[in-house]
């Protein structure tokens, strides 16, 4: 796939073993320019290699729970580009002790916390990027099947991710007028910084490689694959889906 000349805005890139950073590798292979951001100091550590290997142009701190830092994003994007051909959001949390408690224990503050971070996000980015959207341009977030069914372990990221799935549907009718699609995939549990407080993922993989119609588990790279195909010209008719990339499971009854 040449995505030559192409300019990709990649969010949530944490460490080697994030899904952003398998997509952001998968689209620098493919010839796109990178542009990444970090939240804080602390990550910027982890960030900063990452972005030397992929040949990143571009990397900026960004809080994307402050607006102002948000501005300051889309600010320097304008400064070095015209455009964004492809905006990249895998970015997800909620504080560890709101998940490990009986859903209906949740705080009010919890719940504020992970949809701000979880799903706002999103709409706040693209809000602020969206004079540098232009038609053909595509949106791409990371979703998980505990948005439509109950996974005890996720707990409030399940709500979370159930209104994101909506958020994409909605992003795509009032940005499909300009042009820009918006999609989501819906990853199977795969082992990464923001799951490891999630309890109980290698007994989930475990029941996937003895239910998925696949009898296995997916890999960081399968996603990326599937994320280049959303975002490329390749699914150009195609807007406001959740294309689930979990080895089948999520067809199965039990």
């Amino acid at each position: 796939m040449n995505m030559k000349g192409k300019t990709a805005l990649v969010l949530g890139v944490a460490n080697q073993r994030s899904i952003a950073y398998s997509i952001a590798k998968a689209l620098s292979s493919a010839g796109a320019e990178l542009v990444l951001s970090y939240a804080n100091a602390t990550l910027a550590k982890r960030v900063e290699p990452i972005a030397l290997e992929l040949g990143a142009k571009l990397i900026v701190e960004c809080d994307l729970a402050d607006d102002a830092a948000i501005q300051k994003l889309g600010a320097k994007i304008r400064e070095h580009y015209d455009c964004l051909d492809y905006v990249v959001h895998s970015v997800a949390y909620a504080p560890v002790e709101e998940m490990n408690k009986p859903f209906h224990h949740l705080s009010r503050q919890g719940f504020g916390i992970a949809l701000d971070i979880s799903v706002y996000t999103l709409i706040a980015v693209l809000k602020e990027v969206e004079s540098l959207l232009k038609p053909g341009s595509s949106v791409l977030t990371l979703s998980y099947y505990g948005a439509q069914k109950v996974v005890p372990s996720y707990g409030v990221m399940g709500v979370a991710k159930a209104a994101l799935e909506a958020s994409v549907r909605y992003l795509a009718y009032s940005l499909g007028e300009r042009g820009v699609r918006v999609n989501a995939i819906s990853a199977g549990p795969l082992r990464t910084l923001s799951t490891a407080s999630i309890s109980g993922i290698s007994e989930m993989q475990k029941q996937i490689e003895k239910s998925a119609p696949l009898r296995r588990n997916i890999n960081h790279e399968e996603v990326a694959k599937s994320a280049l195909y959303l975002l490329s010209d390749y699914s150009s008719g195609v807007s406001g889906e959740v294309v689930f990339v979990d080895a089948g499971m999520n067809i199965m009854a039990y």
